[in-house]
């Protein structure tokens, strides 16, 4: 397992070397916060995927997973464990995982440098 480049906690987006994707601290405590209303153990990690589907062509997943698949590229963030897929990781490369509040509400927030277009409420993306 890679370890976690050291960040101070002003919600910088925090990731190992070569990993395919950052998330702040912020988003890393909101995740914590979500796995445990699931009444999930600390054992489960996130999957972060990218899926066909969407009104621009690709959209994220989030899901809480137990066990990591043989190919998945395995990051810890503060503790939390997340895993990428292969094909996902080439879509995710560079990407920052943020939690946001807003007018019209609070979410995760992808900031992908690879997406050349999202749709207007962002929940999918163009490559």
């Amino acid at each position: 397992m890679e370890t976690p480049m050291q960040v101070p906690s002003n919600d910088l987006p925090v990731a190992p070397p070569e990993a395919p994707l950052a998330i702040t601290p912020k988003a890393v405590e909101m995740i914590r916060h979500t796995r445990e209303q699931e009444g999930l153990d600390p054992d489960h990690g996130l999957r972060v995927a990218v899926m066909g589907g969407g009104c621009s062509g690709f959209q994220y997943a989030l899901d809480f997973e137990k066990e990591q698949r043989d190919t998945d590229f395995v990051m810890e963030f503060e503790g939390l464990r997340v895993f990428v897929d292969p094909v996902s990781s080439r879509y995710l490369k560079g990407t920052t995982i943020d939690y946001v509040l807003g007018m019209s509400g609070a979410g995760f927030k992808f900031l992908n440098p690879n997406a050349t277009g999202q749709c207007g409420c962002g929940s999918s993306f163009a490559v």
